[in-house]
């Protein structure tokens, strides 16, 4: 018994027994708290409405668990009481593993978080589908730079030379990449302001005219109805006048063509035939219905426009020559007269020269 004694009084001096006990309990107490969090946290998740904590509970298993083997191996480490230097070298890869295990999560934790507040429309406004790629990329950008400035304090570097090479670096980059940054910087206005999305129907003030396919941090891409892909540099477009024809309450846009009838017509009539034109193309909804809008006495005819609402902008075209051909015969079988301008010519005789 006596030997029993003086054996672990004896263990308790040497620093390799201590060091390891520290070890197991660390890695005893990080299983107890991966227990209580599978266990105690997950019942408490299951009675929110979202699944937004359940999933967060899940990814913060594993980084915990690994933070407390590695509080453990960093008392262990104090206890063996090596030279400064090995001490200073092993505690600074023990606090990279740190650094790498909490940026990995902390990557997974943003993109998980952004992703379920983005379902939540109703309670959180400025964050949405559309926004969701611009947000996620700042806060990836933001965990990286922490990661970078946690990983320098770990091997403990010099900072102020990293910053002064940054400064300098930045105004470098900046000079030499300013059409660059322009289109950047007009890719996030346009992200955050939203004029159009993917999908939307825009026209431009310089003509161009297309849907929306793709809208990236740089340009944005346009597919025309012939078929033709254009790219547009972001800054463009943020100083640039934009049309969205998919705007509003639905993407229904309205059709209007106008028609000049002769002087002397039965004006009701004419609205009767029109409207009948207008019913019978297939391109034209029903709800709204069409209108007929008689607008002006012009120089030369009675002048008439018609409305008709299409389901999206891209039948715009269909639907004028549709509109067009059906007008034209509905009034030629109405025996209504489509004047065209006429114009009477005096001629003068030149004076006859005096006898």
């Amino acid at each position: 018994m006596d030997e029993w004694i003086t054996f672990a009084q004896e263990a308790q001096t040497l620093p390799w027994v201590r060091a390891s006990a520290v070890v197991l309990v660390s890695v005893l107490l990080a299983k107890s708290v991966d227990v209580l969090m599978s266990r105690f946290l997950v019942r408490l998740t299951l009675r929110t409405n979202t699944d937004l904590d359940d999933k967060l509970v899940q990814l913060l298993h594993r980084p915990i668990f690994v933070s407390v083997i590695l509080v453990g191996l960093h008392i262990a480490l104090k206890i063996l009481a090596w030279s400064p230097s090995v001490e200073g070298v092993l505690v600074a890869l023990i606090q990279t593993a740190a650094v790498f295990v909490w940026t990995g999560a902390g990557f997974r934790l943003t993109s998980t978080t952004l992703t379920g507040l983005s379902r939540l429309a109703d309670r959180v406004t400025w964050l949405e589908a559309r926004t969701l790629p611009l947000f996620d990329n700042l806060s990836k950008i933001v965990v990286f730079g922490l990661a970078v400035y946690c990983f320098l304090i770990a091997w403990d570097l010099d900072l102020s030379a990293w910053l002064a090479s940054a400064g300098i670096m930045g105004i470098a980059v900046g000079f030499a990449a300013k059409d660059t940054l322009a289109n950047l910087f007009g890719g996030l206005f346009v992200i955050m302001d939203a004029p159009y999305k993917i999908g939307d129907f825009i026209n431009l003030d310089s003509g161009e005219r297309g849907r929306v396919i793709k809208i990236g941090l740089r340009s944005t891409r346009l597919l025309t109805r012939d078929d033709v892909e254009i790219t547009l540099p972001n800054a463009h477009i943020a100083s640039a006048k934009v049309v969205n024809e998919s705007g509003g309450p639905h993407e229904k846009t309205r059709v209007a063509i106008q028609v000049g009838v002769a002087y002397g017509c039965d004006i009701d009539r004419a609205r009767e035939v029109l409207m009948a034109a207008a019913q019978s193309v297939v391109y034209v909804v029903r709800d709204p219905a069409p209108r007929v809008r008689f607008v002006e006495m012009g120089d030369s005819a009675l002048i008439f426009l018609v409305q008709g609402w299409i389901e999206e902008p891209a039948l715009r075209g269909s639907c004028v020559d549709e509109l067009n051909t059906a007008i034209y015969k509905a009034l030629g079988q109405a025996g209504i007269e489509i004047p065209f301008p006429q114009r009477v010519v005096h001629v003068a005789q030149p004076p006859t020269a005096s006898s």
